[in-house]
């Protein structure tokens, strides 16, 4: 690896064009560097994340998700190359189900609020989000598999859950919307 980036500035983006994994080169607002920059952004948000207290289990769970986004941008880098599969989604599953046993059932919207862990994780979800909505964009285009969309879908939504699960942690619970509060 050290060979491979003993030199960063190559100065070969210069003309707006960056280099695929696959030795090809596209432009730099292409919709594939989308989806990459967003799972890029999101695999750091979660870096951030990880700089909170949590559960040593939860810690573990996220920098193995951290590992699967890296995954999952080489992945995006690659034209044709698949590294995220069905057994990434389904560990997925596994901890939403995991995780959301543990919490009561919602019966109000909440708010992406509460302890700073939390918020970070809604943080993360948005930005999940939008990296979905990325990889979506590029199956519109291009041909991709479909466990990189499956995958991010489900990590917003665990993200979601983690948030509430973060927030118990710090000690506090659901911050709800109030639909009923007096709007100036």
């Amino acid at each position: 690896m050290g060979k491979r980036l003993s030199k960063i500035a190559t100065r070969t983006g210069d003309n707006g064009s960056t280099g695929l994994g696959d030795g090809s080169r596209t432009s730099k607002d292409s919709a594939r560097v989308h989806a990459m920059g967003d799972v890029d952004e999101l695999n750091s948000n979660l870096g951030l994340l990880l700089c909170e207290a949590m559960p040593d289990a939860l810690r573990e769970e996220l920098v193995a998700i951290q590992h699967d986004l890296f995954d999952l941008g080489g992945e995006l880098c690659i034209p044709g190359y698949q590294l995220i599969k069905e057994e990434h989604v389904l560990r997925l599953d596994d901890l939403l189900a995991k995780y959301n046993a543990e919490l009561p059932t919602l019966a109000e919207f909440i708010l992406p609020a509460g302890s700073r862990a939390a918020s970070l994780a809604h943080v993360c979800r948005t930005v999940c989000r939008r990296a979905e909505r990325s990889i979506v964009a590029l199956a519109s285009s291009e041909t991709i598999h479909e466990h990189p969309r499956q995958y991010v879908n489900r990590l917003s939504d665990l993200l979601f859950v983690l948030s509430r699960v973060l927030n118990r942690f710090a000690g506090g619970g659901d911050v709800l919307w109030r639909h009923d509060r007096a709007r100036s």
